[in-house]
Order: C-alpha cells, then structure tokens, then sequence
C-alpha cells in the first residue's frame, strides 16, 4: 500500500500534508453558519482596437443654423416692398417655412464637413473592457 495520494494535487493547490495538524487551517465552514457569506465574482476582460477623435455635437449646429435662417428671411422679407392686404407678419411667416430649412440644411451640411475633416486627426488606441459580474446562486430566499 502506497502512502502517496492516487491524484495528486495540481500545481496550483498548495499541498498541506507536510504541515504539523496544529498550523493547518481549519477546514472550511458552511457559508450560512458563519452568517455572512463572500460573494464569488466573475471576471471577463475583452480588449479591442478604437480610434478616439473630437467630433463636433450635431445639434447646437442646426440650432444656430435654423436661427441664422430665420434672420436671413427676415432681412430679406424687410428688403422688399410689403403687399398691404397681406401684412409683414403674414409674409414673414411664409417664407420662414423656406429660410429656417434652408438654414438648417446649410448647417448639417457644415457641420458634416467639420466631422469629416475630424476623422483625419483621431488616434488609435487599445482598450480593455472588464465586467464583473457576481456568480448565481442557487437556493431559495428567505
């Protein structure tokens, strides 16, 4: 009869058995008599390639494209004799359904090339994403 073990333990445990019984720790107890538990967690590390750039917010562009629009229409409605029985109000509110739209558009169309143009500055980096998520637990509540 052999004294050693038929499965040795692996590398990684640490072997006990040449420890005097006094210095070895105490096996383990039962997670519920000691009242508090150790949550187990689970580590999951992904790593990928990015390129990082300063893009321009879109809409703080349209906002002031759609104002500067509306002051180009106003300019121009005020540039040209008013007919009476229609009012500056009415004809400023016709063509602003022309000039705000048209603002806007001229705005993104800015603002597309400003991002463009932004693209050909960005860097590339590496990134590590972790996410720690703690381990299920089978049982009930109480």
């Amino acid at each position: 009869m052999s004294t050693t073990p038929e499965n040795p333990p692996a590398a990684s445990e640490p072997q006990q058995h040449d420890l005097p019984a006094e210095s070895q720790p105490a096996p383990a107890e039962h997670p519920d008599a000691a009242g508090t538990r150790e949550p187990v967690l689970r580590r999951s590390l992904e790593s990928g390639n990015v390129r990082i750039r300063r893009a321009p917010k879109f809409a703080p562009f349209l906002i002031v494209g759609g104002g500067v629009g509306a002051i180009a229409t106003f300019i121009l409605t005020m540039s040209f004799p008013v007919d009476p029985s229609i009012g500056f109000g009415v004809l400023f509110g016709y063509f602003s359904l022309f000039g705000i739209p048209a603002g806007v558009a001229l705005a993104a169309l800015v603002v597309l090339i400003i991002d463009r143009a932004s693209t050909k500055r960005s860097k590339a980096a590496t990134v590590e994403h972790e996410t720690v998520e703690p381990e299920s637990y089978s049982g009930t509540l109480e």
